[in-house]
């Protein structure tokens, strides 16, 4: 990154900002007033760093890029601060952002301020009130479809975000692209065979929906981007939009079909929320995104079998890292079991629908 006429702060060999060079930038910015403290890395995800600290009698979060700078690290922020900037006067809910310079990097990796969500994740753990009601933990489902209507409900043309996405052939782009992907993986010494996937790709390809709204969508809506108040069911904040774009937000239903809890002992992403058990069925999830969306989901089918096969296939590209030795041998075993678990559910989805169009 050119870092030219830029106020290029320090950072530690973690990639954590100096707080010294962190506060003077912040009274040029006039975000506060006293020296940085407090300082701990929060959860983030691989791909970023996240830090929250406090000045003064305000707690701030600051967002950067990984400690290695990919290619387009600086640019998968400054995607975020464009989403977020656009995001401030709608109902969707999300982190405040407060501050987003376009003068300074920290150790050439760009970043931005926003607030804390005060807010629990129910991946990894439960609050009080979620742990003791079964009515409250159905009702966290119902409110994470009212966020997610939300987000397909923002009239992205009356925003910067008119140019974030190509709408036109969104569907063929992705039925593609994600067999593709699949096929470049190649062979390797105990990797299973494709496990219906090649079924699978083809059916999406055949039953491409016709008819269509482009709009607004996350692009990877699941409860691990999603965090809830702890004294109730309400969403406080979705996070993680360096994946947000303009296509087709029933793309994000489909994540919750691919991912959500079935009525067993836990879902796919091992969650906290599922292990408690209670929750609103997917049907009756998908019934309340059509009481509080317009949108037609006469294909809503097609939705939920290319989100498991598009996450199938990128959970797979891991597993076949590890086989190499690129990737933990583990977790690549534990993305590849759920490879085929998501093949497998996409695979009775289109049973399924196919019986039902019979009748």
């Amino acid at each position: 990154m050119d870092t030219t006429n830029k106020i290029v702060l320090a950072s530690d060999e973690s990639g954590a900002p100096d707080p010294t060079a962190l506060a003077a930038w912040m009274d040029v910015e006039e975000c506060g007033r006293g020296p940085v403290i407090d300082m701990v890395r929060i959860g983030g995800g691989t791909q970023n760093l996240m830090y929250r600290f406090a000045r003064g009698d305000k707690e701030y979060v600051l967002r950067r890029g990984p400690r290695h700078l990919r290619t387009k690290s600086n640019e998968a922020i400054a995607r975020e601060v464009r989403i977020l900037r656009a995001l401030t006067h709608t109902e969707v809910p999300h982190p405040r952002l407060i501050a987003a310079p376009d003068n300074a990097v920290i150790a050439d990796a760009a970043f931005y301020l926003m607030e804390p969500v005060d807010g629990v994740n129910v991946v990894a753990e439960l609050a009080e009130a979620h742990r003791s009601s079964t009515e409250v933990r159905r009702r966290m489902g119902f409110e994470m479809i009212e966020a997610l209507t939300s987000i397909a409900a923002v009239d992205y043309r009356a925003t910067e975000l008119t140019t974030l996405g190509r709408p036109d052939g969104f569907h063929e782009r992705q039925a593609e692209r994600w067999w593709r992907d699949l096929l470049s993986y190649g062979s390797y010494e105990g990797r299973e065979p494709l496990h219906h996937a090649e079924q699978v790709a083809t059916w999406i390809a055949n039953n491409l929906p016709r008819s269509w709204e482009p709009g607004l969508m996350h692009g990877d809506f699941h409860l691990g981007n999603v965090m809830f108040a702890f004294d109730g069911p309400g969403v406080v904040a979705v996070v993680d939009w360096e994946l947000c774009t303009i296509g087709d937000p029933l793309l994000d239903l489909g994540w919750i079909i691919a991912l959500w809890w079935d009525g067993g002992d836990g879902d796919l992403m091992d969650s906290a929320l599922a292990a408690a058990g209670g929750l609103a069925t997917v049907d009756e999830m998908i019934e309340h995104y059509a009481q509080n969306s317009s949108r037609d989901l006469s294909h809503i089918t097609w939705y939920g079998v290319l989100a498991c096969f598009k996450l199938a296939v990128i959970l797979e590209g891991t597993y076949v890292r590890s086989l190499t030795g690129a990737a933990d041998r583990g977790l690549g075993l534990w993305m590849h079991e759920r490879y085929c678990r998501l093949i497998d559910h996409a695979h009775r989805l289109i049973a399924d629908s196919t019986r039902s169009a019979r009748r």
